[in-house]
């Protein structure tokens, strides 16, 4: 198997903006959110990206992606059906063949030299097997994330047999459905962001789309739970951190990370340092 596609969603209605903010890498470049994305799933292999966009945001987001435009194929979303149905949009341009997802509002910084997306597409590819990337989280992050179920892998570290998905389940729902055994206590693992798919998802997507109601919202998480029954799927627990930049200090917390892992870190460090003691000069003054 060999994965040289990527899927990358961003037609939410309220996070369509968020992949053209502008942040500074961690080579010291300004970049928009979307083209660090896309530079994650080059270093993946990715040799043809899709975006998915609401109709109109073709043009920001061939802006925003610079130099990297001309790979880019855009889809739109024509209707606010849900995560999954924007996954589904893109079938065409999967045409059969596994793919790298992406989400646009998330960031990535690995605590080793490979990257958290290359990680990830080389279990796919040496297993054969869809996989998604998690990482243990508390249960009070569990309104946020998709979380799944299962069971270590023996043999190996961090490679995990998906067996439940469930998305932003409640404490009592992964308590009874996703406790894995090896964690610690009120710990889950919730899903990272990034995902490497057979095609055989979108065929569970379709199952789901003619299904569902008129207007119902369509989940991942629901085609990921008919995945696992259908073939293995796996999730590997990633050496690093997800930066959400949708929530509150989202964008803040997701520069300071990619500072202090990159070249500028002691200038970075240095700045943090002088506004936390004039902070403190300021609050002694205050008091005194």
């Amino acid at each position: 198997m060999k994965v040289t596609k990527a899927v990358v969603t961003a037609a939410g209605r309220k996070q369509r903006t968020l992949p053209l903010q502008t942040l500074v890498d961690r080579d010291g470049v300004e970049k928009s959110v979307l083209s660090i994305i896309i530079e994650e799933a080059l270093r993946a292999g990715s040799e043809e990206i899709c975006v998915v966009v609401c109709p109109g945001d073709e043009g920001p987001y061939a802006d925003a992606a610079g130099s990297y435009a001309n790979r880019l194929t855009f889809v739109s979303q024509s209707e606010p059906l849900g995560y999954g149905h924007a996954v589904y949009c893109a079938r065409e341009f999967v045409d059969g063949e596994p793919f790298l997802h992406l989400v646009g509002d998330h960031l990535y910084v690995s605590s080793s030299p490979t990257g958290c997306a290359e990680a990830l597409v080389r279990i796919a590819e040496a297993q054969c097997c869809s996989i998604s990337a998690v990482q243990p989280s508390h249960e009070s992050l569990l309104p946020y994330y998709g979380c799944v179920g299962g069971k270590r892998v023996p043999g190996s570290r961090g490679v995990y047999e998906i067996e439940q998905v469930l998305e932003k389940p409640t404490p009592t729902e992964a308590e009874v459905s996703l406790v894995v055994p090896g964690l610690r206590a009120g710990h889950y693992l919730c899903f990272f962001g990034l995902h490497v798919l057979t095609p055989a998802v979108m065929a569970v997507l379709g199952e789901c789309i003619q299904e569902a109601a008129r207007g119902q919202s369509i989940t991942l998480s629901d085609a990921l739970t008919r995945l696992a029954r259908r073939e293995r799927y796996l999730a590997l627990e990633v050496e690093g951190s997800r930066y959400d930049v949708g929530v509150k200090y989202g964008v803040l917390n997701a520069q300071l990370a990619l500072a202090l892992s990159g070249q500028d870190r002691e200038e970075v460090l240095t700045n943090l340092l002088q506004l936390l003691s004039v902070r403190e000069m300021h609050r002694g003054t205050a008091h005194g």
